[in-house]
């Protein structure tokens, strides 16, 4: 093995020792070995005899994992450690993973021995559940791969999935290096009035950063503040000057959307090119064939889950608007409400409704009291323990953290998990997800032990401070781990559906959705609450007042979703990008779920990342679905009583061993009729936004 592909072994990446020159070189040598092995595999097939599953799939888990420690590393740090150098690498390793993976699914050798395993009796008397669930998903990845396609058709297919793949790439460039490229600096002390020390500490301290200077102080600035979810968000909650809370927000509704990094042509591309690829497939639209392998499976099923929770919302939402006007007029807004006042008069509204105001929760919520509360939550309800494990793995970044997972009935490490908790806006992609770095598979009759990246982008700390978080940011915490759980807490012993691999799209949020409940548990808000200076629990009645202001305009954030979800399938199902308008399409759904008549300069879709660049084109609705399942899993525990603490445990567990525990090896139906003992239903959610009949 060659030098530079020693640095990528499966397994934990050595991050101290990867270079950017290293890449390339490793990721080539990495693909001829694969393709040999895989060459191996099809003449092997092509004897004639038919292969076992063991034959069939132990070749294909090992080249995928070969591949995935190289290629792995080099796509976490493409999001976490972005640079020109790293997109140079990226831009020319990606084609080479696309043609290799279209090698691999559409291999017919491959495909008809997998074809004679499913109609064998190993398939109907020997193999297990998750054992023929990989083989009915690699039939169905054959067909959505093009592995029926021949001649002319296939070579365009392909061809399109390679373009796809660098327009979206461009696409997510674009709009990291247009976030990053727009900065307010203000100087003069009445452009900052109303916001928080926190806030001021933040700005002041993005200041000096940027300008790589010490000029300026919280209390005298200057202050920077950017389109980076914190310092946006902070500003628009806070400031009261209407003129340039208007500039920052039409920055933010045009991200991406002027001169070079401009998505326009992009959209258009993206719509066109899936659509071609799904009428190649004989699907009717992108969506369609987006539904083929998700658990909702037609578009009729999406359309009716949308407009359900749609009209079980409108009327509550407009209520909800007019009550936020009639509340600013009755506090001196003598002007029209436009969409940038909503979050500063939303804040007021909520802070009088309830009597106290977010900024007095961040002290306390300090990061590592907040991790400590988090920890112990999983650890009684999922007998698990998390331990701190800081020296035992390299990281890319200082403030990265390294921690280990044991199961407290056998005192086995079963997990670790990297956490990169903070912004870093100027080499970092925003939002939050989480990764796989490894995942759970049996070798030699040994399981390796799985590990996520999970990724945030929460306040970071200033100066002697910790991360003092939002509420919105421990939701968002919450919200990932639950992902990193599934991952790490798998039962399955085969990589194609161990972890979230296999879980069909709009199931894989159930397990994320489900821990962001637990924030309204008053025993988990105790124990991950405390004061970062006098370690005082948090008062009790604020506890109580965040669980009261739980549904404060619920309504409208439920819209919100339904129509990012509704413009996501609108766009995939009965569009044609070379007659209809974007911007009518965008329009017509705010017309459906908005307070707000359609604002014609908006360009949001620019920026629409989720659909354009990651994983939930024709599947935005996911959220929603999964939030079903979610909210009636978590009844489950409601049901037992949450102050019970035997039977909580003993729900949990169940929970581990189906949701979590299952993974991809069965339909996500049956894993929540396994957990629930019935199939889902949409009551809990209604009922925990507050919407219920």
């Amino acid at each position: 093995m060659a030098a530079h592909e020693s640095l990528f072994r499966p397994g934990i990446p050595q991050f101290e020792k990867i270079t950017i020159e290293s890449m390339i070189p490793a990721l080539e040598g990495r693909l001829l070995s694969c393709n040999s092995r895989f060459q191996t595999l099809e003449d092997k097939i092509a004897t004639g005899r038919q292969l076992t599953w063991h034959e069939i799939f132990d070749p294909i888990d090992e080249i995928d994992i070969e591949l995935l420690a190289v290629w792995g590393p080099i796509l976490h740090l493409f999001g976490v450690q972005n640079s020109p150098e790293l997109r140079k690498v990226y831009e020319h390793c990606q084609p080479k993973i696309v043609e290799f993976g279209l090698r691999m699914s559409q291999s017919r050798l491959v495909y008809k021995a997998v074809l004679g395993l499913s109609e064998s009796a190993e398939y109907s008397q020997i193999l297990n559940s998750a054992q023929r669930r990989i083989v009915d998903l690699r039939l169905l990845d054959a067909k959505l791969s093009g592995i029926g396609l021949e001649g002319a058709k296939k070579d365009r297919f392909n061809e399109v999935s390679q373009k796809l793949a660098s327009i979206s790439m461009n696409f997510s460039n674009h709009v990291l290096d247009s976030t990053k490229a727009w900065s307010m600096d203000l100087r003069d002390l009445k452009d900052v009035a109303q916001l928080p020390q926190r806030v001021l500490e933040m700005a002041s301290s993005e200041f000096n950063k940027f300008h790589n200077s010490h000029e300026s102080s919280a209390e005298k600035g200057p202050w920077r503040f950017t389109l980076d979810g914190p310092s946006y968000l902070a500003f628009m909650d806070y400031s009261p000057v209407r003129s340039l809370k208007e500039s920052m927000y039409r920055a933010r509704l045009t991200i991406a959307s002027e001169g070079s990094w401009d998505n326009s042509g992009l959209i258009l591309e993206i719509l066109n090119l899936r659509a071609e690829k799904a009428k190649l497939l004989g699907f009717e639209s992108f969506a369609e064939m987006s539904l083929a392998s998700k658990m909702a499976a037609k578009i009729e099923n999406v359309g009716t889950l949308l407009e359900d929770l749609r009209s079980a919302s409108y009327t509550h939402g407009m209520k909800e608007h007019q009550d936020l006007i009639a509340f600013a007029k009755g506090h001196g807004a003598d002007y029209d409400i436009q969409e940038w006042d909503v979050p500063y008069w939303s804040r007021i509204m909520k802070e009088e409704t309830y009597h106290f105001n977010e900024d007095e929760l961040r002290p306390y919520f300090p990061m590592p009291k907040v991790l400590t509360g988090l920890f112990s939550l999983v650890s009684r309800i999922f007998a698990i323990e998390v331990k701190s494990a800081d020296q035992e793995a390299a990281v890319w970044d200082k403030d990265v953290h390294f921690f280990k997972i044991f199961d407290k009935r056998s005192s086995k490490h079963i997990a670790s998990f990297f956490l990169d908790p903070y912004s870093r806006p100027q080499n970092k992609r925003g939002g939050a997800w989480m990764a796989d770095c490894v995942t759970r598979h049996v070798k030699d009759g040994v399981p390796s032990i799985p590990v996520a990246y999970l990724i945030c982008n929460g306040t970071n700390p200033v100066g002697q401070k910790p991360s003092l978080m939002s509420f919105n940011e421990v939701l968002t915490l919450f919200h990932e781990f639950g992902h990193g759980l599934q991952h790490m807490l798998t039962e399955v012993d085969y990589f194609g559906v161990s972890g979230i691999n296999g879980v069909e799209w709009d199931a894989v949020e159930l397990a994320s959705q489900f821990m962001e409940n637990w924030l309204y548990d008053t025993r988990t808000l105790k124990e991950l609450s405390g004061h970062y200076e006098t370690h005082e629990p948090m008062p009790v009645e604020f506890i109580h007042k965040i669980k009261s202001a739980k549904n404060f305009r619920s309504a409208t954030a439920m819209l919100r979703q339904i129509q990012f979800a509704m413009i996501d399938m609108a766009l995939h199902h009965g569009f044609d990008p070379n007659k209809d308008s974007l911007l009518e399409v965008q329009a017509r759904m705010a017309r459906l779920s908005s307070a707000f008549p359609p604002r014609p300069e908006s360009r949001f879709l620019c920026s629409f990342s989720h659909i354009f660049s990651g994983g939930y084109s024709a599947g935005y609705y996911s959220y929603k679905w999964a939030e079903v399942l979610s909210a009636d899993a978590f009844g489950a525990f409601e049901e037992v009583g949450l102050e019970n603490e035997s039977k909580i445990q003993e729900v949990g567990l169940r929970y581990r061993s189906t949701v979590l525990g299952k993974g991809g090896s069965e339909h996500p139906m049956k894993v929540f009729n396994d957990f629930r003992g019935r199939g889902p239903q949409t009551t809990a959610l209604l009922m925990h936004n507050g919407l219920a009949l």
